[in-house]
């Protein structure tokens, strides 16, 4: 544990940013994972409503830094090419 005041309130701001951090991660992997659990279900209108939630919560991971801006375009895109074949099915 550091002795210095600065650094005492380091590991405190980094913990705090850690735990937030880790929420978000887990809430943008289960919005991506409902999107993926409704693309399997082949409901055409709950994938596409999935799919825009999780993409948002990939835009918003992208603006806070929790994932690399390419990362979060490759997961949208292969979203997006699911769901556009499986309303092409339908």
């Amino acid at each position: 544990m550091p002795n210095i005041k600065s650094a005492i309130k380091r590991v405190k701001t980094s913990e705090k940013r850690r735990a937030l951090n880790a929420s978000q991660k887990s809430a943008l992997r289960s919005a991506v994972k409902s999107a993926d659990q409704a693309i399997v279900s082949t409901d055409a209108a709950a994938a596409k409503a999935a799919l825009i939630v999780a993409t948002k919560k990939l835009d918003k991971a992208v603006t806070k830094g929790l994932i690399h801006k390419n990362a979060a375009a490759r997961k949208k895109s292969r979203l997006a090419k699911k769901v556009n074949a499986l309303s092409a099915e339908a």
